[in-house]
């Protein structure tokens, strides 16, 4: 298990940005490295993107310390090759982190990696395909056909900063014991709504906005044939 490539986005006017003067910071490109790694502070209010020099443009709704990295596997990025009929380079969906040898959406949140010789990342959220994800790839009904497909990569925390390198090595260093991959969380929140209050298994790993709305969901519907928390 290995990093392929490290990718970093630069802020780029584009039509199908919802962010403040059309910016976004989506199609990344790999960089030799190493990049600093480090924690960027509450969504909206810190920097956005865990690397440094990496450009996350609609902090409402992206980055931060729940979404400071988001990885993707080469071998989901071979797959949507052959689905889609196209070259899908390093950093195109994204992500941060292109990796090889990891089952991203089988992650578990709360899952810790050990990244190179410091770095260590806690899986922490899932990733929700949104217009501007569409936009880059300009493929029509892609936020559809992602979504069905489900396979999202994952989004990782800073637990320890640290340098990244293309070749660092990934260490799986703790894994909990719960069902909540970053695949289940997926579910949970676009398809199989029903499937969210038992995202609450996954306890602390939560960002506090999916914890909020998997109790909210929980409340509503108890007594109604739906697991609640600790059921």
């Amino acid at each position: 298990m290995h990093l392929l490539s490290v990718n970093l986005g630069r802020a780029t006017a584009v039509d199908y940005s919802d962010a403040e003067g059309g910016m976004t910071g989506i199609g990344k490109r790999p960089v030799p490295g190493p990049v600093r790694v480090s924690a960027p502070g509450p969504k909206a209010t810190g920097r956005g993107s865990g690397l440094a020099g990496d450009a996350v443009c609609d902090r409402r709704h992206h980055g931060g310390d729940h979404q400071a990295v988001y990885a993707y596997a080469r071998e989901d990025l071979d797959w949507w090759e052959a689905e889609l009929g196209r070259a899908l380079p390093p950093g195109l969906f994204g992500e941060n982190l292109t990796t090889t040898g990891v089952d991203l959406s089988g992650a578990v949140l709360g899952e810790r990696w050990r990244v190179g010789p410091e770095l260590v990342l806690e899986v922490s959220s899932t990733r929700i395909p949104c217009r501007t994800f569409q936009g880059v790839l300009g493929e029509p009904g892609w936020v559809r056909r992602f979504t069905r497909e489900c396979r999202p990569g994952a989004y990782l925390r800073v637990v320890r900063e640290g340098p990244v390198s293309p070749g660092d090595r990934i260490e799986i260093t703790h894994r909990p014991g719960h069902e909540v991959t970053s695949a289940f969380l997926f579910r949970a929140w676009t398809t199989e709504r029903t499937l969210l209050p038992r995202v609450l298994a996954a306890g602390e790993a939560l960002a506090p906005d999916v914890r909020e709305t998997a109790l909210a969901y929980a409340r509503k519907h108890a007594g109604h044939g739906t697991v609640t928390p600790g059921g």
